[in-house]
C-alpha cells in the first residue's frame, strides 16, 4: 500500500512538470491604422477570445500597413512570418480569386441585399478558402464605393477625361475599368495620397471611411452617386496555425469572431455616412449623372463585367446563386 502512495504521488509529481499546452499567437497584419473603428474593434475581439480560452488564444496586431500591401502580407502568411489579416476584395482575390464576386459593380443596390448575399454564401466561401489554405472568421464589410475626383464626373465623357487610380494588381477594377474606356493609372494603395499631391492621378475609388482614413479627401473636391459597388472585406487565418487551437476553442474564436464581424460591418456603415456627411460639410460637391441615360450606362457595363468574368475569375453558378439571393432579397419588399 505504501508503495501504491508513492506511485501516486510520483505521478502527480511528473504531470506537475509537463508544460502547459503553448499559446496560440496570431500574428495579425491590416492596412487599417491603429486608431481606426477597424482595430478598435479588432482589440475587442482579441480580449473576448483571450477570456474565453483562458489566455491560450490572442492576436499580435500589426495594423496601419506596416507589414505592407495585402499582397505583402499574404506572402508573409504563406511563409509563416504572419498567421492572419483583414482583407479587402483586392487581397482576398489574391488568394481566392472567385471572391470577388462579391465586389461585383452594381450587383448590389443597398446593404440589406448585400448581408443576404454574404450570409447565404458564407459556408460556400468557407469551404473554398480552406481550400486554400485560410480559414474565414467573419466578413468584414469595406462600404460602398465612390468615385473622389477633382473634377465633376456627371457622365462617361466626363469620366474618360480624368487621371483615375488603379489599384495594382486588381483584376476586377481593372476589367470594368477597360469596358468604361479608361487607361487608370495602376499604383500600390500606399502611393494614391502622393500621386494626388503630385498629379499623377487626380480620381480615385473608395468606401467615404477609407478615403478620410487615407486623407485623399483633402485632395478632391467632388464625390460621384450612386457608389459603383460595396466593396467586402475579410479577416482571414492561415489553417496552419488554425489547426493548432484546440478544437473546444476553435468554435469559441469562430463565434466570437462571427459576432463581433457582424458589429464592425454595422459600424462601418455608420462612419462611412459620417465621412460622406463630413466631406459634404467641408464643401466636396455630391454629383450625379446627368440624366437616366447617363446612370444606365454605368450600370448596364457594370452587368456586362458580371457576365463577362464569369468562368474566369470566378464560377456562372455562384454568380447566379448571388443573384438569386439579390432577386429573393428584392421579392420580399
Amino acid at each position: 500500500m505504501p508503495r501504491f502512495f508513492a506511485l501516486l504521488v510520483l505521478g502527480a509529481l511528473l504531470m506537475g512538470s509537463l508544460p502547459a499546452r503553448a499559446q496560440t499567437v496570431i500574428k495579425f497584419a491590416t492596412v487599417a491604422p491603429k486608431a481606426s473603428t477597424w482595430m478598435s474593434i479588432m482589440e475587442q475581439l482579441d480580449a473576448e477570445v483571450q477570456k474565453a480560452t483562458g489566455g491560450q488564444v490572442k492576436f499580435k496586431f500589426y495594423p496601419g500597413g506596416v507589414q505592407g500591401d495585402e499582397k505583402d502580407v499574404i506572402r508573409k502568411i504563406r511563409i509563416g512570418q504572419l498567421h492572419g489579416g483583414g482583407f479587402t476584395g483586392v487581397g482576398m482575390g489574391q488568394i481566392l480569386p472567385s471572391s470577388r464576386l462579391l465586389d461585383l459593380p452594381f450587383l448590389f443596390r443597398n446593404s440589406a441585399e448585400v448581408d443576404t448575399v454574404l450570409e447565404g454564401m458564407f459556408g460556400t466561401y468557407a469551404d473554398l478558402f480552406l481550400q486554400k489554405d485560410f480559414v474565414l472568421l467573419g466578413w468584414a464589410e469595406v462600404g460602398f464605393v465612390h468615385f473622389f475626383t477633382k473634377n465633376p464626373v456627371r457622365s462617361l465623357a466626363d469620366l474618360n477625361k480624368q487621371k483615375l487610380w488603379l489599384w495594382e494588381g486588381d483584376p476586377l477594377a481593372g476589367a470594368y475599368f477597360q469596358e468604361l474606356g479608361l487607361k487608370p493609372v495602376p499604383l500600390a494603395l500606399p502611393d494614391v495620397l502622393t500621386s494626388f499631391q503630385t498629379g499623377m492621378i487626380n480620381g480615385a475609388y473608395a468606401s467615404p471611411y477609407g478615403a478620410s482614413v487615407l486623407q485623399w479627401q483633402t485632395r478632391v473636391k467632388y464625390v460621384s452617386d450612386p457608389p459603383l459597388t460595396c466593396a467586402a472585406g475579410a479577416v482571414l487565418v492561415s489553417r496552419k496555425v488554425w489547426d493548432q487551437i484546440p478544437a473546444a476553442h476553435q468554435a469559441k474564436v469562430r463565434d466570437i469572431a462571427r459576432r463581433k464581424l457582424r458589429q464592425l460591418t454595422a459600424a462601418s456603415r455608420k462612419d462611412n455616412q459620417a465621412a460622406l456627411d463630413a466631406f459634404v460639410k467641408a464643401g466636396i460637391t455630391r454629383v450625379k449623372p446627368s440624366s437616366d441615360a447617363e446612370a444606365q450606362k454605368f450600370e448596364a457595363i457594370g452587368v456586362k463585367v458580371q457576365d463577362k468574368l464569369a468562368g474566369t475569375l470566378y464560377d456562372a453558378k455562384l454568380l447566379e446563386k448571388a443573384r438569386q439571393l439579390v432577386r429573393a432579397r428584392r421579392g420580399r419588399r
